[in-house]
Parts: C-alpha cells; structure tokens; sequence
C-alpha cells in the first residue's frame, strides 16, 4: 500500500500506544516481537507513562492512520525511536519524524544524539540528513550527533 499524500506529524497520545506498537513489530530492520521488548522493560504501560510525563513522542498518520513513530529522551539529548510500517518507507515520513525530533531536542541542546546499526538502511538516513561524529559502540553498532545549527562544530580525529 502506497500513497502520495503527505504524511501529518502530531504529538502522540495515549490512545496511540497500541498502533505505535502495531509499528514497532511490524519494521523489518531492528525486529522485536512484543515479548521481546517487554523484557528490555518497552511495554504498552511503560510507552503510556512516557507519553504522558513529557512532549516526547509524535506520530506520522496517513489518512488517519498510524504509519510511523519517533520517541526522544528529552533529559539526555538521545533519539532512541523512529519506525515507519515496512510499506511507508521511502515516503518521507521517517524525514519527517526525525525533523520533528531534532527540533524539539535542538530546544534543549546544542548536540544531540542517537544509537543505531552501523550498517543499517536508518544509518544511511540519519547520515543523509546531517548526523555524523561517529563513534563505534562494538558490536556493529555507532552512535552519531547532529549539532544544532550555528553551533561550532569542533574537530576531531577519530583513529582506528
């Protein structure tokens, strides 16, 4: 299923929780079943405290449908979630998500940050749209940083 039209980004709900997890175990990169992320402690009632506690989550709807998500720590600086169902992508809703993230946590902070698969499509993404820095975490995984605009972007010599 494809669509031209422009996806709406607004600020999750509560009423969101089950379709962001609809998302969140139908993604082909980075996977998890529902069992799964309640042991790493992500859990319907866990998302709807977040949600609830902060402006820390948006959505991307195509005709009223939830197609994607993104969620940041705003204490830390860190996106930690965009997902987009598997037959969104490449239509712009995780651009615009991600957009959506930097500008609330550029608010907050000069840099902010995020984890992901060094190899993976949404490294690929996040380095088109500005996120660099690299670092390697091991196990295939790199963290980048984005600085907000106009900040000093200092240099550095990353060895190995």
């Amino acid at each position: 299923m494809t669509t031209s039209t422009h996806p709406l980004i607004r600020p999750a709900t509560i009423a969101d929780v089950d379709a962001m997890f609809n998302v969140r175990t139908a993604v082909r990169e980075n996977a998890m079943t529902i069992e799964e992320l309640a042991g790493i402690g992500v859990t319907p009632e866990a998302i709807a405290l977040a949600v609830e506690s902060a402006a820390c989550a948006w959505v991307g709807e195509v005709q009223g449908d939830v197609v994607g998500f993104a969620m940041v720590d705003l204490e830390t600086a860190c996106l930690f979630a965009v997902f987009v169902l598997p037959e969104f992508e490449g239509q712009g809703v995780g651009k615009r998500l991600i957009q959506v993230c930097e500008a609330a946590l550029f608010d907050l902070h000069p840099v902010v940050w995020l984890e992901t698969a060094r190899s993976s499509r949404a490294a690929c993404v996040y380095r088109h749209l500005g996120w660099g820095r690299e670092q390697d975490l091991g196990d295939g995984d790199v963290r980048l940083e984005k600085r907000r605009s106009g900040e000093p972007n200092p240099k550095i010599t990353l060895s190995g």
